[in-house]
């Protein structure tokens, strides 16, 4: 379990810093600069903890999934956000002033179609994970 923890948390990394690299790519800025939190790494290791789920729904169809994925993570998202908000006085991603589809600042309703993907990219991972016995 501890090992899958920290497969999620990096992987969760890199794709937040190839997210964020992307963005910066749309937005017009060439040099890519990717970024995350270190705060990130426990919350994306926590998908370990989301893996009985994924054995629960994985006979689901796909697309019902992703909407689950999506609802979990928008949770996850929020209420971590509210917790390191409370802990540390603000929230480290603060959508507040970026996007009029952000609720209280701490989840992007905009990201949904990432979060939808991210969710079976992590089913693919957690079903490979699986087979190589880790």
């Amino acid at each position: 379990m501890i090992m899958r923890f920290v497969i999620y948390g990096i992987i969760g990394w890199a794709l937040e810093i190839f997210w964020t690299g992307m963005g910066a790519l749309f937005s017009g800025n060439w040099q890519l600069p990717g970024f995350t939190y270190l705060w990130m790494f426990p919350i994306y290791g926590l998908a370990v903890l989301l893996e009985p789920l994924h054995d629960e729904i994985s006979i689901w169809p796909w697309y019902i999934r992703g909407l689950v994925w999506v609802v979990v993570i928008f949770a996850i998202e929020y209420s971590t956000g509210w917790l390191l908000g409370m802990i540390l006085g603000s929230c480290p991603w603060d959508y507040s002033g970026t996007t009029p589809f952000h609720v209280r600042g701490l989840i992007r309703l905009d990201y949904a179609p990432a979060w939808f993907i991210a969710g079976l990219l992590f089913e693919r991972l957690h079903r490979t994970l699986d087979k190589i016995r880790i």
